[in-house]
């Protein structure tokens, strides 16, 4: 059986290595935590490869994992326990196996007299910028719990506002796509079956016949070709997103859209309020609350908005005028944005705006599925009706014909 060399922590949080039998990696983990002990890494004796993903550094978390220990750890704290303690009772308990290994990691590094946001900086791939510079604004002010506490709200705001968009586009993209599925179903399988009768009979087809059974032709014989075209169009498009200057022009053209623009810029808007509003309310500085921010939007041009805003407020500008030069963001929520300045309560007129473009998103998603689906519905009765007609044609056609 073969021998595996595994590094964990005991009880007491000290580090310890050992060696192991297991017929594979995921049993000398069992078998350690059985032990008492959380695993950091499972290698072979003889050296090869290491499980990344129970370091917790490789393998970042997931969003709902993240979301997760950032509340429990934030509980911990609001309720008088000390960061080490809390950071123990997460590895020994939390469900999640990588949730375990990176509170243990965590643990280890705040012992050894590092600042949880200097620990956490080390795990890039689970916690952002954002989130770091939220923890280290709370350590610096004292309000550590607080601080994770208004992160694990913000963090479950976003997802909730992406779970709620996702869910909402499901059914008009699974009716797209079986539109698309039934069209071809009938001129690819249905309609050869009635054209053999319509050339034996010699009939003169009208128009909408031929067209549909040209276009049947067209996807038997030409299909994979028509495919291949499309997977080339889609893989074109990705490498021009790659593109700085290609990727703004595509950014522009949706921004244009009419329903869908408005959601792009609601919810570019929605993502840097709330992350600008939580930071200057964690008493991070404007400067560095909109490099933070700049991060997390997801938009190239957003993000361009955000840096000559930054760059403006640097020499002594407002936020609000900067910002609308690049006609991004949707102008009530900057002229919130600029009232809150004026009144010198920017980071709460930040989560306001915030709270109010959820809503204005959600109407607005809601708008467009209540468009999409009677319009994929109206275009695929339209396709089928039509496949239908042209066939019911060429029957009738039929009777024309000298006996």
């Amino acid at each position: 059986m073969p021998e595996f060399r595994f590094r964990a922590l005991d009880a007491g949080g000290k580090r310890v290595e050992g060696v192991l039998e297991g017929e594979n990696a995921d049993q000398v983990v069992q078998r350690v935590q059985q032990m008492g002990h959380l695993p950091l890494s499972v290698a072979p004796a003889a050296g090869g490869f290491d499980l990344g993903f129970l370091k917790g550094r490789k393998a970042g978390l997931s969003g709902s994992d993240s979301n997760l220990l950032t509340r429990e750890l934030a509980t911990l704290l609001l309720a008088g326990q000390d960061i080490d303690r809390a950071l123990r009772f997460i590895a020994e308990t939390a469900s999640s196996l990588r949730i375990r290994a990176v509170a243990g990691d965590l643990r280890d590094k705040v012992r050894g007299g590092r600042g949880l946001a200097s620990a956490l900086a080390e795990h890039p791939k689970s916690f952002s910028r954002l989130y770091i510079g939220l923890v280290r604004a709370g350590e610096e002010s004292g309000t550590l719990g607080q601080a994770l506490s208004e992160l694990a709200d913000l963090l479950e705001r976003q997802r909730k506002l992406t779970t709620t968009i996702r869910t909402a586009l499901i059914y008009p993209a699974l009716l797209a796509v079986m539109t698309v599925a039934s069209v071809a179903f009938l001129l690819v399988f249905v309609l050869p079956q009635f054209t053999p009768i319509f050339k034996e009979a010699g009939a003169n087809l009208p128009e909408l016949t031929r067209f549909v059974i040209a276009m049947g032709d067209l996807l038997r014989d030409h299909g994979a070709a028509l495919l291949l075209a499309a997977l080339a169009a889609v893989l074109a498009v990705g490498r021009a997103w790659r593109d700085r200057a290609w990727r703004r022009r595509i950014e522009r053209a949706f921004l244009r859209l009419p329903v869908a623009g408005t959601l792009i810029r609601q919810g570019q808007a929605a993502r840097f309020t709330r992350t600008l509003g939580t930071l200057l309310g964690n008493g991070v500085g404007l400067v560095g609350a909109l490099a933070i921010a700049r991060e997390v939007v997801t938009s190239t041009l957003a993000a361009e908005a955000i840096t000559h805003a930054a760059a403006r407020v640097k020499e002594g500008s407002d936020l609000a005028h900067p910002l609308a030069e690049f006609d991004v963001f949707p102008a009530q929520s900057l002229h919130l944005l600029q009232l809150g300045a004026e009144t010198g309560k920017l980071a709460s007129m930040c989560l306001k705006v915030a709270d109010l473009l959820d809503d204005q998103i959600r109407v607005t998603v809601q708008t467009l599925v209540s468009l999409l689906v009677p319009a994929v519905t109206i275009i695929m009765g339209v396709a089928v009706a039509g496949i239908i007609a042209s066939l019911l044609l060429a029957m009738l056609s039929l009777n024309d014909l000298p006996l």
